[in-house]
């Protein structure tokens, strides 16, 4: 009896070292590239982990500069940020602020640079639309006005398009160009929501301009 399961335990034997040899060295190479995947994954995301907090301590400084009024850590904190961490939300965030801090120092310059990074960089879309509509108003200061018409002519997220619209009739305003101008207001008046507020504005624009929107959507209603 002993010898036969002395002859069984051979047999598995000599069979798991075929299977071994067989398909060992493959075995261990996908048992390598698991655990390598599995260890790159948990760094990715450690290293993650660490590029937020250290731009949020970041763009923390940036704030703290801005309630102080201390316009050179504002613009060295922010530079530190866009350097180390420009594709972070909190390096977008951060220009935002730097930039009306800067703006409302009066320095325009300041503050068209900052915009246009976030502008250009930021990851997200929203973020980009609010820069572009700041930008605009900056330009719009400078009297740059064919500026301010390309930014707002560039990809606006659908929720910001009435606002775009508006500066854009704004800027047309400021050219002289009623009909232009008109048709914008036009524009962002009926694309935005009458619970808005500032859809009331937009009317005032129009009514200056001596339109009244209402009949003209009743018109184009009843058409």
């Amino acid at each position: 009896m002993a010898n036969n399961f002395d002859l069984q335990e051979q047999e598995q034997l000599d069979e798991l070292k075929h299977f071994w040899k067989t398909w060992g060295n493959l075995i261990t190479w996908v048992l390598i590239v698991v655990m390598g995947a599995f260890a790159a994954w948990n760094g990715w995301r450690l290293w993650q982990s660490r590029q937020a907090q250290q731009a949020t301590a970041l763009a923390e400084a940036v704030e703290s500069a801005a309630r102080s009024g201390d316009m050179a850590r504002v613009q060295q904190a922010f530079g530190d940020l866009k350097s180390s961490y420009g594709g972070t939300v909190q390096a977008a965030q951060a220009g935002l602020l730097a930039a009306k801090v800067m703006a409302d120092a009066g320095n325009l310059d300041g503050a068209k640079e900052a915009l246009a990074w976030v502008a250009d960089k930021a990851g997200d879309d929203g973020l980009r639309a609010v820069a572009r509509l700041r930008l605009a108003a900056v330009l719009i200061e400078q009297k740059a006005y064919d500026e301010a018409l390309a930014q707002l002519s560039r990809d606006i997220t659908p929720e910001f398009s009435a606002l775009a619209a508006d500066r854009k009739g704004d800027v047309l305003q400021l050219q002289d160009k009623k009909p232009q101008a008109v048709a914008e207001y036009r524009r962002a008046w009926q694309a935005m929501d009458e619970r808005v507020d500032y859809r009331r504005l937009i009317e005032a624009k129009l009514n200056a301009l001596g339109v009244q929107p209402q009949v003209v959507a009743a018109a184009g209603g009843a058409q």
